[in-house]
Parts: C-alpha cells; sequence; structure tokens
C-alpha cells in the first residue's frame, strides 16, 4: 500500500567538484560547473509546491560553493528541512555562516585513526573533521558522524563509538556501503557482519536503518517487483540545472529545468520514467542508500517496518518529527 504519492526528497549536487578523493566514489572525477542562487530560488518554489519536504545540498563537496549559506538559508526558512554531509575540511571556515541552517549535519569519518581515515579520504582530513566537531558543539549545532562501513573498517566502529561520538554526544549514522556503475567497494558484507550492524544499530546514540540490512540480505532490488521507489520520491538535480531521472547514480535521462521544474516533473515524459524505477537493468541488485531510505517511507511492505524503528529514533533525537508529520 502506497503512503504518499508526492515526492519527499530532493538531492541537490550544487557541484560535483571535491576537494577530496575518495577511492568509494567518483563524482569528484567529473567536471562541473557549480548551481546558481537564482535557479535555486525558483526551483525550491517548485519543490515546495510538489510537496517536497527535505533538501540535500549535495555534492561533491558542497561547502566548495561559495554561496552555499545562502542556499541553506534559504530552503530553510521556506520551511523545508535541510541535510548536508561534508568531509569537515571546510567547516570550520564557515561554520558561523552556517549556524542553525542545517536540520542535518554530517561529518564523514570512517576510522577513528588518522592515518586510516585519510588514506580511504585521498586527503588528509581526519584533523578537521576533529576541528569541525569542537567547533559545530561550541556554536550550538548537533552535528552526526556519518560512518561509510566496509569490510576493511567494521572493527573501528567500536572504536569510533567509544571514543569520538559517545563522549561528544553525537550520533553515529552507520552507512553501509554500495556499489554503482564501475565504482566497487570490495567484498560484501557476509551475514554475520549484517549481523553485528543489526545489533550494533540498537545501542543508544547510533543509527543503523535495518531495512539497508535486509535489502543486503535479500540481494538488493529485484526489477520484477522493485522496492526501488526512487524517481516517484526522489528528485535529482544536477550542477547543470538539469532533472536526472530516474536517479543520480544510475541516472538514464538529464532534462533541463529552465525555471519550469514543476511542470518538467509533471510532465508524460517524466511520468513515463517514473514507471521504470526500480525496473531497469542496472536497478537489478541495487542497494544504493540515498535512494533506498525514502523509498522504505513511502510503502507498506516489510522494509517499511524495517526501517521505522531506526527512523523514528533518528528524527526524534533531531526533533524533525513534527515537521515531517506536518508536511
Amino acid at each position: 500500500m502506497r503512503l504518499r504519492s508526492k515526492p519527499v526528497l530532493c538531492n541537490y549536487y550544487v557541484t560535483y567538484r571535491c576537494n577530496a578523493k575518495c577511492s568509494f566514489c567518483d563524482i569528484w572525477e567529473k567536471p562541473s560547473p557549480y548551481i546558481t542562487l537564482e535557479d535555486v530560488e525558483k526551483n525550491l518554489r517548485d519543490l515546495k509546491r510538489l510537496g517536497v519536504q527535505v533538501i540535500d545540498f549535495t555534492g561533491g563537496e558542497p561547502l566548495l560553493h561559495r554561496q552555499i549559506d545562502q542556499m541553506l538559508g534559504m530552503a530553510h526558512d521556506m520551511g523545508f528541512i535541510t541535510t548536508l554531509t561534508t568531509n569537515g575540511m571546510l567547516y570550520p571556515k564557515l561554520a558561523e555562516r552556517l549556524k542553525g541552517k542545517i536540520d542535518m549535519l554530517h561529518f564523514s569519518l570512517d576510522s577513528a585513526h588518522k592515518e586510516e581515515h585519510d588514506t580511504g579520504r585521498g586527503v588528509a582530513c581526519y584533523d578537521f573533521v576533529m576541528e569541525s566537531i569542537q567547533v559545530a558543539k561550541r556554536l550550538g549545532e548537533r552535528p552526526d558522524i556519518l560512518f561509510t562501513v566496509f569490510r576493511h573498517n567494521l572493527d573501528q566502529l567500536e572504536e569510533v563509538y567509544r571514543t569520538i561520538t559517545q563522549p561528544n554526544k553525537l550520533m553515529l549514522i552507520i552507512n553501509p556501503a554500495f556499489e554503482y556503475n564501475e565504482v566497487a567497494v570490495g567484498e560484501q558484507l557476509t551475514e554475520e557482519e549484517l549481523d553485528y550492524l543489526t545489533a550494533f544499530g540498537k545501542r543508544k546514540g547510533v543509527y543503523m536503518n535495518e531495512g539497508f540490512v535486509q535489502l543486503r540480505r535479500d540481494g538488493g532490488n529485484k526489477v520484477a517487483d522493485p522496492v526501488c521507489k526512487a524517481a516517484s520520491t526522489t528528485l535529482v538535480i544536477s550542477p547543470e540545472n538539469e532533472l536526472v531521472l530516474p536517479c543520480y547514480h544510475l541516472g538514464t535521462k538529464s532534462f533541463p529545468i529552465q525555471g519550469k521544474l514543476g511542470e518538467l516533473y509533471l510532465s508524460q515524459e517524466v511520468e513515463e520514467l517514473k514507471q521504470l524505477e526500480g525496473r531497469l537493468p542496472a536497478c537489478e541488485g541495487c542497494t544504493i542508500n540515498c535512494y533506498m531510505q525514502p523509498s522504505f517511507a513511502v510503502e507498506i511492505n516489510k522494509y517499511f517496518w524495517k526501517a521505522l524503528p531506526s527512523t523514528l529514533k533518528y528524527n526524534l533525537s533531531k526533533g524533525t518529527w513534527k515537521r515531517l508529520l506536518k508536511s
């Protein structure tokens, strides 16, 4: 049973450029412009009319955009829930300008050890994450630590939890790594390792979407009976100001927005592509978290029930659940 027909989320790519070179990401390799403030303002108005609740300003590294604070402020003032994930390198410099504009602020950290984290990110950013935590806390912000889990760093979860997130009263978000296109993450997590994540996710101050784990146990999305609702739950806007469908990672087509996002999203051509969500050949076995998260929230099935406890736990901790219900 479908609970919601309107889209929930906009993944707004402000640029593909990045000041890191993460081994599990190829976005930073793409040439890219920056989005414009004028386009953002027009698109946010249309996103509001379409019923979108959450704007994730992403990249690349979103803090590379010199007007990111204005964009976040605009979205926040319009009543959107705003999210942003950063490697932390620019946060201390921009923190004052960003204060109060990001509802869900995530600092990426994949190890409790500087050398291991920096190696995976391709740049020395561990110290910036540590500094960012203190700066954010001093400003009264409530950041989270986003830990991308691979087999090789699974043993670091305990130490990050014990020495970093718990002492600083931060939420630890467990983000199981996924593969897409030519970007491989190595060996998949075993059943035993998935069991470990499930148990870890029940701890205080930890967010682990059990729907992600269940999907991996089931072998990912099945085109014959897709759980993915990427195109109908999520709008993806590129730095070129294009609507990308059905998702960024497996996108089949891009449409120039030209100031008419609402009209474009409801057009017949886009509606036909939405019908293919989760059904394309590349969708078989997909476990891309950023599209499965909203997919689990709009249709009652086993993934909905698996995801519900952790989703409630996180939104209660952030105080965003009332705003979501009102929308």
